[in-house]
């Protein structure tokens, strides 16, 4: 039997070992891993167990050619630090652009998460810090970047967003990202923002904040407001949320500086969120720039949407793949492994059985039909 479709994506990735120490082909290594982490391998160690386990699955099933056996946990070290994790990320985003079909509005989310341990105290190195892109309709990862430190998110972002069709897609993004040229890039290349606004443009957050005051005064008449409210209970607590949107015309007199700056601001927004825990209450407000005039519901949906990103990618890499815990540190090893996990989140999402993501992992691991159906989804 051929290799799944999806390995085609990595064949020709440029193998990093001298020609005189290949034992193993860079293919069976990378296909190894993948089945491995997807069926919750957490280091080299464990890859190597995985491989010898199934190693007459992997040579009749999937067609590697093992001549030399299955590779040591070195082996699968020293190949992982090694490989160009540029490249390695490009052939990744390469397989997703063939999964995914954008649906017209969907939210395309980017945030920052740090790998707790895969600092190195002895070297200096502080623990690797990745700005990931996620798109929330259709629950895939479409890439991922890693920086030196966290200030830095703010020129990995628009090398992320370098490679994603964004036709028809919201980008969302914390204030972080609330940049111009960010702004001016999601458009050039056909899609649109709504990023939060907060104290690193302290002059146009004064502004919106003094507009939305005037206005809900009501002494800004002639500007029309939509608001849609909702109210959230569990947990203890209630939670009411109040979106309130800001049209703007293309060439609004009041905001023609604004404009100017940004991209095709076309909307102001304002987050009201007031939570109840028993007798304590605390109210906050947040502000947006949106590049297109949603209404207050559809807007308040982008927002909420926009936390997928946390719940349904960061948090399911720490509860189900272990990624804090993780120590492996060495070289371009952290960022790669990273991917691993991304691409088996990817395919075990692609999977449509109703069962979770833990359980499809477990099933993975013990039953070679369901592993190969993952593999061929």
């Amino acid at each position: 039997m051929s290799l799944p479709a999806f390995v085609a994506h990595f064949a020709d990735l440029p193998d990093p070992r001298i020609e005189r120490t290949k034992r193993h082909l860079l293919l069976d290594i990378l296909v190894i891993a993948f089945c491995a982490v997807l069926c919750g391998a957490e280091g080299w160690e464990e890859i190597e167990r995985f491989g010898r386990a199934k190693r007459e699955w992997f040579q009749h099933r999937l067609g590697l050619s093992l001549a030399n056996g299955i590779p040591s946990d070195d082996t699968f070290r020293r190949v992982f630090a090694r490989l160009d994790t540029q490249a390695f990320s490009a052939c990744f985003r390469a397989w997703v652009a063939t999964l995914r079909a954008l649906t017209d509005g969907e939210v395309i989310a980017l945030d920052g998460k740090t790998l707790r341990h895969s600092f190195d105290s002895a070297c200096g190195q502080k623990p690797l810090h990745l700005v990931s892109a996620f798109a929330c309709e259709n629950q895939l990862v479409l890439g991922s970047v890693p920086v030196a430190d966290k200030s830095n998110e703010i020129t990995a972002a628009p090398a992320l967003l370098a490679l994603p069709d964004l036709r028809g897609g919201i980008v969302t993004a914390d204030a972080l990202h609330c940049q111009k040229a960010l702004a001016a890039q999601i458009k050039a290349q056909g899609g649109e923002y709504v990023l939060a606004l907060k104290d690193n443009h302290p002059h146009l957050q004064e502004d919106v904040a003094a507009c939305f005051a005037y206005q809900q005064a009501q002494r800004l008449p002639e500007r029309v407001l939509d608001t849609h409210e909702q109210i959230d209970y569990g947990h203890g607590r209630q939670e009411r949320r109040r979106c309130v949107c800001l049209p703007l015309d293309p060439t609004d007199r009041d905001w023609q500086d604004a404009q100017q700056q940004w991209a095709g601001l076309r909307c102001l927004v304002a987050i009201e969120r007031e939570r109840q825990i028993g007798a304590k209450v605390s109210r906050e407000t947040h502000y947006f720039l949106a590049s297109l005039p949603l209404c207050a519901r559809q807007m308040a949906r982008v927002l909420r949407q926009h936390w997928h990103i946390e719940n349904r990618l960061h948090y399911i890499l720490d509860v189900v793949f272990d990624e804090d815990a993780c120590r492996i540190r060495a070289d371009n090893a952290p960022a790669n492994f990273a991917l691993l996990r991304h691409t088996a989140l990817n395919l075990l999402r692609q999977e449509k059985s109703p069962m979770s993501l833990k359980a499809k992992q477990k099933q993975a691991g013990w039953d070679n039909d369901f592993l190969l159906r993952v593999l061929l989804t």
